[in-house]
């Protein structure tokens, strides 16, 4: 059965650029139709690198490694894959698509006013296992986030980061399961949940951890984190003012 997916309640201020954003609920329960003969390709060869940016490009959907666990990624410029994303992982709507980032220069094009205190930790924890949430660009596709922030981080994985680099620098990537899965960690994994639905899985081997990254709130007077993670601890000793 197909799942459903339906935009509704835009509006557009004068500039023309959304102002307001809902994705329907989808149907969590539906297998999203097979679309795909999904290629698996070896992260060593650096053609598989180049034709998994250019599937991002296109706006498929691509799973890859990063430094904590398989992600599933797509064109975070190109609203339609986006809200495929979405469907395929059968994630709610009022959850964002973080945007995993491949270099620090590549944050203006998916943030603006970003705080210094959010900089300051960008460069502490810069790549890695860290994600903030910073005010986004307003010429994001409204589908990546209902709120002002998106959330955003440099993974610590070369991979990650070629196949970013590659498809422009930034990639909307969640992580390669079903929602309410167990997270992927080996390209086997990631296949046996979501072959068909995908067109490449570059196989990176084992990611070594299971625990996703930490995750802080800049967009407020106060930073707050909102999920634990691997660098909770690091974090707490290194700014004891973050809630």
């Amino acid at each position: 059965m197909q799942v459903m997916i339906e935009s509704s309640a835009f509006a557009l201020d004068r500039s023309g650029r959304f102002e307001a954003f809902k994705v329907a609920k989808m149907g969590l329960g539906e297998r999203p139709p097979t679309r795909h003969k999904t290629r698996h390709l070896m992260a060593g060869d650096p053609q598989a690198i180049m034709e998994t940016a250019a599937a991002i490009k296109r706006g498929d959907l691509v799973v890859f490694p990063t430094d904590t666990i398989y992600g599933i990624g797509t064109n975070a410029f190109d609203e339609s894959a986006i809200l495929s994303l979405y469907g395929v992982k059968r994630r709610p709507s009022e959850k964002g698509i973080p945007i995993l980032l491949a270099d620090g220069a590549d944050l203006e094009k998916v943030a603006t006013a970003v705080p210094q205190a959010a900089r300051d930790l960008m460069a502490h924890f810069w790549p890695g296992p860290l994600t903030l949430i910073v005010p986004k660009k307003r010429d994001l596709p409204a589908a990546v986030s209902d709120s002002e922030g998106i959330a955003v981080r440099i993974p610590d994985n070369e991979i990650a980061r070629a196949v970013i680099r590659a498809a422009g620098g930034a990639v909307a990537t969640s992580s390669a399961n079903r929602s309410g899965h167990a997270a992927a960690q080996t390209a086997g994994q990631a296949l046996a949940e979501l072959e068909g639905d995908v067109a490449i899985v570059l196989d990176g081997g084992p990611t070594g951890q299971a625990t996703p990254s930490t995750i802080v709130d800049c967009t407020g007077e106060r930073m707050r984190i909102l999920r634990q993670g691997s660098v909770t601890d690091e974090l707490k000793l290194y700014d004891q003012s973050i809630e």
